[in-house]
């Protein structure tokens, strides 16, 4: 069995992807300074700004999916240096230590976040986004992970060692999350920062998985979302209403996502599966 460390693997994403991963038959450990609220794996209480215990707790595993972070952007990327170091560090020694341990591959939780919201100054230069959109990071947090894709760069050209970035969009889980959306739909302000954009946590597990199973050489950073937005409006309207200068490129569907999937799917084959019209009828 392959054997997979899971970082932040009590928090929500975390969880998802350890699920996931047990259903497909890995053996998977959970390492997190929260312990988790159900036992599903074994667990282990590490602080990953330590690099000597991060190293440890890395020892023998064949991969690891990093998603252990301080998730909660400020807004002012001129402040918040404690969660720029402890997001920044941890991954740092996750990549390092990686490395030094000869494991291949590294699929960790980049960030929407990257891409330039919340989209005020500059607005999108095009949608949907994709990954050859100029990043803006806009927060420390933003900020930490672009220094982590550029690391992960480093890291491959030294090592060989391979990594997959996921630039995750807004995680909801669960029916709760899901019924807070009609109260988006009567002002298509509230959620423009994200461009409408979110992601179930179950297809983060997805693609969790699948960046561990592709065939990946490199250091690659992947959008992911969902396949349409938060919103029961179309996606050029919106755009018209909020955006109206911003150029509108080929959308999938009518209500298709602005953080486009087409490199995920092609880098690791990620396919969106899931959408609040699971829950909610419009």
């Amino acid at each position: 069995m392959t054997k997979v460390v899971v970082t932040g693997g009590s928090g929500k994403a975390g969880r998802a992807a350890i699920r996931e991963l047990l259903e497909h038959d890995y053996d998977v450990i959970n390492v997190d300074v929260m312990r988790p609220a159900e036992n599903l794996v074994p667990f282990y209480q590490v602080d990953l700004t330590d690099y000597g215990m991060t190293v440890a707790v890395l020892h023998g595993a064949d991969v690891v999916v990093h998603m252990a972070a301080n998730p909660a952007p400020d807004n002012n990327p001129l402040e918040g240096a404690e969660r720029f170091y402890g997001n920044t560090m941890s991954t740092y020694h996750i990549f390092n230590a990686a490395c030094k341990l000869g494991i291949q591959r590294v699929v960790w939780a980049s960030s929407e976040t990257t891409l330039g919201l919340p989209f005020d100054d500059p607005q999108p230069e095009f949608v949907p986004i994709d990954e050859s959109h100029t990043l803006y990071p806009n927060s420390s947090y933003a900020l930490s992970k672009v220094v982590s894709e550029e690391m992960a760069r480093q890291f491959y050209r030294w090592s060989g060692t391979s990594f997959v970035g996921l630039r995750f969009s807004n995680i909801m889980s669960g029916r709760e999350a899901y019924e807070r959306f009609p109260s988006f739909w009567d002002d298509a302000h509230k959620r423009k920062g994200n461009l409408w954009g979110y992601i179930d946590d179950r297809d983060v597990a997805q693609a969790c998985r699948k960046g561990i199973e592709a065939d990946v050489v490199g250091a690659e950073a992947v959008i992911i979302a969902a396949g349409d937005t938060v919103m029961n409006r179309p996606s050029r309207d919106l755009m018209a209403e909020v955006y109206p200068g911003v150029p509108v490129r080929t959308l999938t569907h009518p209500f298709g996502t602005l953080l486009s999937n087409e490199g995920a799917k092609r880098a690791i084959g990620y396919e969106p599966q899931h959408s609040w019209r699971e829950f909610l009828s419009i």
